[in-house]
């Protein structure tokens, strides 16, 4: 960007047309880049990401390019896949847990005014359910944090929200071409992708008898896939998104652990890449495109 100076402006009489100009001693006039000029700020496809692994594998699987805007660091660019051009911005969130996700949802809402918004990165699986490295399309999120204490007892008050019927019909046509569970493969090895519930609280979850997961799945089995941010996006989209700007969003988490004693972060990086593989694969059904 640059600035140019102007000492002042004098007329005479009759009509003028100012232009990139400014009045007065010292008044300055801000330029744009050209690159700056071609980002359009409007995105199809928004993209939260949190930890690095899965912002870079969601850069590399779209062919993202980085830009900062108002001091906030964004990925964005566009695809065509299967001839649909789809323009996509991606932020990563400043932290863990459902409050920064909410920030970066806002974020993305105010300058790229996305039609879907999309989380996409790793998440816990529970066993035999989902395998290590399958990846979890979801459309439906409990958060489990709500509760109430009392002595000798945690009466939890699960929180159940669901995203509009246009994306829920989206993924459903997506699952009807590459069946269900679809089966996708990354650099020659194999993985399943399918449709689960995601169980969401700000609790990680390390133990197979974890009372978090009986709760859970007393609620409802068909929760296989827990993390600590979908409850944030579902919130912040109940709150700020629910409108015709924003059609709704979408939770793709690629299994890194079995949400127990086991848990390490062993296969995050393939986890978060077949999570990426995934979003590429589904972005032509979306409702986004205008």
């Amino acid at each position: 960007m640059t600035w140019s100076k102007n000492s002042g402006i004098i007329n005479r009489g009759g009509h003028m047309t100012i232009s990139g100009a400014a009045i007065g001693d010292g008044a300055t006039v801000f330029h744009q880049h050209p690159l700056e000029a071609t980002i359009s700020r409007r995105a199809d496809v928004g993209v939260i990401t949190i930890k690095g692994s899965e912002a870079k594998a969601v850069v590399d699987a779209l062919g993202l390019r980085h830009q900062s805007l108002n001091g906030v660091p964004f990925w964005h660019g566009t695809t065509n896949l299967h001839g649909v051009v789809t323009r996509v911005a991606m932020i990563r969130a400043l932290g863990q847990g459902q409050r920064s996700t909410m920030a970066a949802f806002e974020n993305l809402r105010e300058t790229f005014r996305p039609a879907v918004i999309a989380l996409v990165g790793i998440g816990g699986g529970f066993y035999p359910d989902i395998s290590a490295g399958d990846v979890a399309i979801g459309t439906r999120a409990v958060y489990y944090d709500l509760r109430k204490e009392t002595a000798g007892q945690v009466q939890r008050r699960g929180e159940d929200r669901e995203t509009p019927a246009i994306i829920g019909n989206a993924v459903n046509s997506f699952f009807v071409e590459h069946g269900e569970p679809a089966r996708f493969t990354y650099e020659d090895h194999e993985y399943r992708v399918l449709s689960c519930i995601i169980g969401t609280g700000d609790a990680v979850i390390a133990d197979a008898e974890s009372e978090i997961r009986r709760y859970l799945k007393h609620y409802n089995d068909n929760i296989s896939v827990v993390d600590m941010e979908a409850g944030g996006l579902t919130q912040a989209f109940h709150e700020r998104g629910n409108s015709s700007q924003i059609h709704g969003w979408v939770v793709i988490r690629g299994v890194s652990d079995h949400s127990d004693e086991n848990k390490n972060d062993a296969i995050q990086k393939t986890a978060a890449q077949h999570a990426a593989d995934v979003l590429r694969s589904l972005i032509p059904y979306l409702p986004c495109h205008t």
